[in-house]
C-alpha cells in the first residue's frame, strides 16, 4: 500500500511526458499533470498484451478467479487512497454513494466476477445428437471507459474480459485519466505482467484502439454519439462490441404510491452521483392524484442533502465534473424556467463559488416535450410530469429514442411488474432505480447500446462462443 502521494506520483507525467493538467472540478484546484500516451504508446501496449493472452488464456478459469481475487485485495488495501484521488478528480464526494462506494464496488465486482461460474452447455443429447456449447477467448479487450465513474465502469470492463482469457488495453477518459491510471496500477500489483495495460491517451489513441486489427473486442460506456463512432470505427475488422450508451431514464410513480415512503428511493434514484449516471433516473411520471404530493416530499429530501466539496466528509452530492456538463445542465434548466415550468427548489447558481456547482433542482409543471424532458441532462435536475393515464404514462416513457433504464413505483408488485413489460428499456426497476448487481445483467435497448454486462450472461458476452457437435 502506498501513501495518496506516492500513488499519484507513480502514475503522473514523467519529466519531459508530454502531459494534461488535471484540475479538481470542485474547487478548480490542481490534481496532478496526467500522461498523454501516444499511438505509439498504444501500439505497444497492444502488442504486448497480444503476446501475453495466450499464456494468460491457458492458466484456466480457476486460476484466472484466483488472480481476480488477490487483484480485490489489493483494491481494499489502497481504497482511501484511491477514493481521495477519485473524489479530487471527478468531484463526488468521499461518503454517499460515491467515491469510496466506488472504489468498494470495484472489489465486489471483481470478486463476483470471480465467483460467477460458466460451464459448457449441453445444448443437445436425444441419444443420436449431441452438441456442447463452449466460450473461448476472444484474445485482447480494448475497454473505452466513461468520466461519471471511471473506476468502476473499468472493473465492469476487463473484470469479465480477463476472468474468461483475454488480456485488456485500457482507455480512460482524457476528463478522469488519474483515477484510471492509479486503479490499473494497483490490480497490477497481483496480476501478471502483460495481461492489464492503460493508455491516457486523446480521441485519436481511443479511435485507433477501436479500428485497431489486433483487437477483437471492444468495450465502450458513453454517449450514443461516442458509440455510434466506435461502431464505425470498428466495422473493417468485423469487432465484437458491447455499448452501454446515452439513457434518459424514466420512473412512472403509479397512484398507489406512498409518497413519502418512496421520496428518499426517488431522490437517490435521479440524484445519485449528483445525476451523473448513466442510469439514473432522469424524468419522473407522476399521476395527477399524488402529484403535489410527491413535489413536496421530494423537496423535503432534496434541501436536506448537503452539496460541496467532496474531501468534506459531511459531503454527499458535488459538482458536475466539467464546464460543459454544467453548461448543458444550467441551459436545460433555464429553457424550462422559460418555458413557464415550475422550479420547486435549485435553479439559482451562485457565479461567485469556485468549482462547477449546479445546486439540486426540482422542476414541476413541465410539458412532456421541454428540452429537459427530452434531452439527457445528466446532472442535478429531475423534470417532473404529470399524467392521468397509466396509458399516457407508457407512451411519455417510451417516446424517446434510448432505453437504458427504467423504473415502476407501486406497493402492487403485480401491477407494477404489467407496467414494467410495458416499457421499452433494457432493465426497469420496480420501487427502485439504477440498482445494478454483479449477478444480474445489464445493458440497453434502443439507442441506448447493445450487449450485456454483469453475472454469466455478461461472460458470454467476453468469449467466442464455439459449439462441439459430435
Amino acid at each position: 500500500m502506498e501513501t495518496y502521494d506516492a500513488l499519484l506520483a507513480s502514475v503522473a507525467a514523467g519529466p519531459g511526458q508530454e502531459s494534461r493538467t488535471i484540475f479538481d472540478p470542485a474547487t478548480g484546484g490542481v490534481v496532478g499533470e496526467a500522461p498523454v500516451h501516444t499511438i505509439e504508446d498504444l501500439e505497444t501496449a497492444v502488442a504486448a498484451a497480444a503476446a501475453a493472452q495466450p499464456a494468460w488464456a491457458a492458466l484456466g478459469h480457476d486460476a484466472r478467479s484466483a488472480a481476480l481475487l488477490k487483484a480485490a485485495d489489493a483494491v481494499e488495501r489502497s481504497a482511501e487512497e484511491l477514493a481521495q484521488l477519485l473524489s479530487r478528480e471527478q468531484g463526488k464526494p468521499l461518503n454517499g454513494p460515491n467515491a469510496r462506494f466506488e472504489v468498494g464496488a470495484c472489489a465486489a465486482w471483481l470478486r463476483a466476477t470471480a465467483a460467477t461460474d460458466l460451464t459448457p452447455e449441453v445444448v443437445v443429447d436425444d441419444g443420436e445428437t449431441y452438441a456442447e456449447l463452449h466460450y473461448k477467448p476472444i484474445g485482447v479487450v480494448g475497454a473505452i471507459g466513461p468520466w461519471n465513474w471511471p473506476m468502476m465502469i473499468t472493473i465492469w470492463q476487463i473484470a469479465p474480459a480477463l476472468r474468461m482469457g483475454n488480456t485488456a488495453v485500457v482507455k480512460p477518459s482524457k476528463m478522469t485519466p488519474l483515477s484510471v491510471l492509479a486503479l490499473i496500477k494497483v490490480l497490477n500489483e497481483e496480476l501478471p505482467d502483460g495481461v492489464l495495460h492503460v493508455i491516457s491517451g486523446d480521441r485519436e489513441v481511443g479511435a485507433r484502439l477501436a479500428e485497431h486489427p489486433a483487437v477483437g473486442k471492444i468495450m465502450f460506456t458513453g454517449s450514443t454519439a461516442g458509440g455510434k463512432a466506435i461502431i464505425r470505427s470498428s466495422a473493417d475488422t468485423v469487432k465484437r462490441l458491447t455499448l452501454e450508451l446515452g439513457g434518459n431514464d424514466a420512473g412512472i410513480v403509479l397512484p398507489d404510491a406512498d409518497p413519502k415512503a418512496i421520496a428518499s428511493d426517488l431522490f437517490w434514484g435521479a440524484f445519485l452521483n449528483t445525476g451523473q449516471t448513466c442510469a439514473a433516473l432522469k424524468r419522473l411520471y407522476v399521476h395527477d392524484t399524488i402529484y403535489d404530493a410527491v413535489c413536496e416530499e421530494l423537496t423535503h429530501v432534496a434541501k436536506a442533502m448537503p452539496m460541496g466539496v467532496g474531501l468534506d466528509e459531511n459531503n454527499v452530492l458535488g459538482p458536475l465534473q466539467n464546464k460543459a456538463q454544467y453548461d448543458i445542465v444550467a441551459n436545460l434548466v433555464q429553457a424550462a424556467r422559460d418555458s413557464g415550468a415550475r422550479i420547486l427548489t435549485g435553479g439559482n447558481p451562485d457565479p461567485g463559488q469556485p468549482g462547477y456547482f449546479y445546486p439540486t433542482t426540482l422542476v414541476a409543471d413541465i410539458d412532456n416535450t421541454n428540452p429537459l424532458v427530452t434531452e439527457e441532462q445528466f446532472g442535478p435536475a429531475l423534470p417532473i410530469i404529470r399524467y392521468s393515464t397509466i396509458d399516457e404514462a407508457v407512451q411519455m416513457a417510451n417516446a424517446l429514442d434510448v432505453g437504458l433504464g427504467a423504473s415502476v413505483w407501486s406497493p402492487n408488485l403485480p401491477a407494477a411488474r404489467e407496467v414494467a413489460a410495458r416499457i421499452q428499456a433494457g432493465t426497469v426497476w420496480i420501487n427502485k432505480h439504477g440498482a445494478v448487481d454483479p449477478r444480474v445483467p445489464f445493458g440497453g435497448a434502443k439507442q441506448s447500446g447493445y450487449g450485456l454486462e454483469f453475472g454469466v450472461e455478461g461472460l458470454k458476452h467476453l468469449g467466442i462462443p464455439q459449439v462441439i457437435n459430435g
